[in-house]
């Protein structure tokens, strides 16, 4: 039974009860397919969005950043971020957030480029599809050039000190982060 089982049943009514188009004709299939992939695709955006937006508010960015700065690492941490890209089950419009929470939280440039790199290039669908298309020599090979360009990749971008391209929006809301975090001071005022 496919899980999405019933989206199709919702495209099949739409397409050929609703919409009246023949089943057998190309523009019936052509709207059957485009109906139940837009449905699949934007309840996976929903669920994987919100999936996200808890990740990042349970996940203990700051302690990732303070593990990441704790030591000299000399080049490691764009292999840990590269390899945290790699085991992390998300596509690239869920690995953008997790990206803004890394550079909120202070982690260099460089390193969380390593990781945007990477995330998108190796996941399991893909390692399950080279695996049985190419075999597990050539897989392996897939995810070892994977992890080397993210750390290529995020080491030289890194080193380009491309900071001041970031999106003004992202260090304002780690400012803003910095405020709320303060406390607050009363203040009083006798005239």
């Amino acid at each position: 039974m496919d899980i999405f089982y019933p989206i199709q049943v919702l495209a099949d009514w739409l397409t050929y009860k609703v919409i009246n188009l023949s089943p057998e004709a190309h523009l019936g299939i052509s709207v059957n397919f485009f109906i139940y992939d837009s449905i699949k695709i934007l309840l996976l955006l929903l669920v994987i969005n919100y999936f996200m937006a808890i990740l990042r508010y349970y996940l203990p960015i700051e302690k990732l950043r303070d593990f990441l700065a704790s030591r000299k690492w000399y080049g490691a941490d764009y292999l840990l971020a590269s390899i945290f890209g790699t085991i992390t089950p998300f596509c690239s419009c869920s690995s953008i957030p997790l990206f803004i929470g890394f550079l909120e939280a202070g982690i260099p440039l460089g390193v969380t480029l390593s990781f945007l790199i990477t995330s998108p290039l190796v996941n399991q669908v893909a390692v399950v599809l080279f695996a049985g298309l190419f075999g597990w020599k050539v897989t392996i090979l897939y995810v070892i050039s994977a992890i080397l360009l993210g750390v290529a990749g995020g080491f030289i971008l890194g080193k380009l000190k491309l900071e001041k391209y970031v999106a003004d929006y992202v260090w304002q809301i780690k400012s803003q982060k910095n405020r709320d975090k303060q406390p607050k001071r009363n203040i009083c005022c006798f005239n």
